[in-house]
Order: C-alpha cells, then sequence, then structure tokens
C-alpha cells in the first residue's frame, strides 16, 4: 500500500536534516570546464572507496560530465556561497571568474575549498527524478577550513556544540 507523500511536505521535513555543499566538476569533450551544485552527495564504501551523488534528471551538465568518463568533487568551504549559485545556474558560464586549478586527473579544483575527491565514474542508478551515480574516489585532499552546509533551504556554517 503507498501512501501520498506531498512533494512540498516531503522537502521541508528532509529540509531538516543538514548537508554539505559539493560542487561536482569535469572537462567536457571539448576541454571546457564545466560543473554542477549537488548537496545530495555522501561517502558509500571505504573498500573499495565510493562515494554517491545525485544529480537532478533534468541537469543538463550531468550528461557533459558523465561523458567525460570521470568528475571532481569540491566540499565548498565557508562563505562559498557564490561558488554554490554560480554551479546551480543553468546557462551561463558557470567558471567565469571562478579561480581553479586542474586537479591530478585533469579536473577543475576551485580554490579554497574545504576537501577534494576526484573520481571514475564507477556505476549509475536509476533515482527518480535523479541519477544515482556511483563514483570511485582515486585521489582526494582536505584543508582546513569549515564547510559550506545547507539547512531548511538557506547556507548556514557550522558552529562548535557547546
Amino acid at each position: 500500500m503507498t501512501t501520498a507523500i506531498d512533494p512540498l511536505r516531503f522537502r521541508e521535513v528532509l529540509g531538516a536534516f543538514c548537508s554539505g555543499i559539493t560542487v561536482v566538476t569535469a572537462l567536457d569533450a571539448d576541454g571546457a570546464p564545466v560543473g554542477l551544485t549537488c548537496q545530495s552527495f555522501s561517502s558509500l564504501s571505504l573498500d573499495p572507496p565510493l562515494v554517491l551523488l545525485a544529480p537532478a534528471r533534468s541537469s543538463s551538465t550531468w550528461p557533459r560530465i558523465r561523458a567525460a568518463g570521470g568528475f571532481g568533487v569540491a566540499v565548498l568551504a565557508e562563505g562559498q556561497h557564490d561558488v554554490a549559485t554560480a554551479m546551480a545556474r543553468s546557462g551561463a558560464d558557470k567558471f567565469a571568474g571562478l579561480d581553479w586549478t586542474p586537479s591530478a586527473h585533469g579536473r577543475p579544483r576551485p580554490a579554497g575549498i574545504a576537501a577534494w575527491l576526484d573520481c571514475d565514474l564507477h556505476a549509475e542508478h536509476d533515482g527518480g527524478d535523479h541519477t544515482i551515480v556511483v563514483g570511485a574516489v582515486r585521489d582526494l585532499d582536505v584543508t582546513d577550513r569549515a564547510p559550506l552546509l545547507y539547512h531548511r533551504g538557506t547556507f548556514a556554517t557550522l558552529r562548535p556544540a557547546d
């Protein structure tokens, strides 16, 4: 028996779960940097090291990243709201004015991030209106910067517990 769930209520309830903000990047077939903002990101496995992310099926950027065969995941740092917003836009040059360098695997790595993972595309699965993407981690790095968070429809920052 299936219970009808109101999509707005579903979004409101899940908004109580705080998540980090990531940017998923690659170089497309023409060598141009492409990227998208993704808050649906998680670790999946330690052995082998796998992560998962879930881009929307409506994304015009994900097919370009998929075609690259791999991607970078930048965990955004506190104060990088502008990067999250730029990468969420559709039809614009998302990298205009963005400071980035190529990773060891050639993927665009934005400056000032909290952490970085370089991944090969491992698998894709149906996820309703999203695609569940599994990435095999090939390289990674972390900084001491605090992460940018998303909670109840807005950006947030981490505060130490009392």
